[in-house]
């Protein structure tokens, strides 16, 4: 069926105003955080994978970090095995820990890598256990309450935080022309395996590859003001001052400071994008308006 008119001019439009961002951007590295409401709807899961696809194909080098936390709860509770959380955080015991492995690095990867190929792309999974990818170090978590002297620190047992990243993986996918998809699994010195925040594993390496962009993936339109309107365009002094105030609070908090430190450590901008808007990925990068909150060091 031909366009009419209108339609082809609408199309035309929307192909000029992508052509200065798609020159900008050609070679750049683009760090995305899948999860969320695009995880687990099947439309917004094909229109994240086209988005991908095309990226690699106008030739930027897209690569992909998952979560799981609500795939990883639904085997857990099937198999009865109890999960508790700390600070927003899930207590990881070794039993939960082998949930976690198998969860995100074989089914949630594989299906994501399945996802961008059956759209055309050329993906491969791995996790930071694959080539020493993430080095891990468990994560110390206190506590404290105004009677205790001195704050109790908790055990929530595998999970972990960055302490390296190994870019020659990374590296070597993209140079072959691959779009790498890394769940957020690393293991420190002696093997020892660890749960680590999809979101710090995504500012890691966006930090390490100095992207051009760190996406983030949310289930929210993004970064707002006390009156509920989106925020964008901000400088890092800004989102500094909006902590400050009170403005940016609870579990908005890691998110932002995952994009904050990217964007302090050499990534050109990070931007909170909402994951429940198709082709989300795209309108933020090829349209002047994006679907989020943008954050520069500007």
């Amino acid at each position: 069926m031909s366009l009419n008119r209108d339609s082809a001019i609408n199309v035309a439009n929307v192909l000029t105003e992508a052509l200065p961002y798609i020159q900008r951007f050609t070679g750049k590295t683009i760090v995305v955080k899948f999860g969320g409401n695009a995880m687990i709807d099947e439309d917004l899961q094909n229109s994240f994978a086209r988005d991908i696809v095309l990226m690699k194909l106008v030739g930027m080098n897209p690569v992909v970090v998952h979560g799981g936390g609500p795939q990883i709860g639904q085997l857990l509770d099937k198999l009865s095995i109890k999960s508790d959380f700390v600070n927003g955080m899930r207590v990881t015991d070794s039993a939960t820990m082998d949930v976690v492995e198998m969860v995100l690095g074989a089914t949630v990867n594989k299906q994501i890598v399945s996802l961008i190929n059956r759209n055309g792309g050329a993906a491969i999974g791995v996790t930071g256990k694959d080539g020493k990818l993430i080095h891990a170090k468990k994560m110390q978590v206190t506590h404290q309450t105004p009677d205790m002297q001195a704050p109790e620190i908790i055990d929530i047992g595998h999970v972990g935080e960055v302490s390296a990243i190994n870019t020659d993986v990374i590296d070597m996918l993209t140079n072959s022309n691959f779009i790498p998809v890394i769940a957020p699994i690393g293991v420190d010195k002696d093997g020892v395996s660890y749960n680590i925040n999809a979101d710090l594993v995504a500012g890691k390496i966006a930090e390490v590859l100095q992207a051009e962009k760190l996406m983030l993936l949310t289930n929210v339109a993004g970064l707002q003001d006390k009156e509920g309107s989106v925020l964008t365009g901000l400088s890092t002094k800004q989102v500094d001052d909006l902590i400050a105030d009170g403005t940016i609070y609870g579990g908005m908090l890691p998110k932002i400071g995952c994009a904050l430190d990217a964007v302090k450590n050499g990534v050109t901008s990070a931007h909170i994008i909402d994951g429940r808007v198709n082709h989300a990925v795209l309108l933020e990068i090829f349209t002047d308006d994006g679907v989020g909150t943008l954050i520069t060091n500007r």
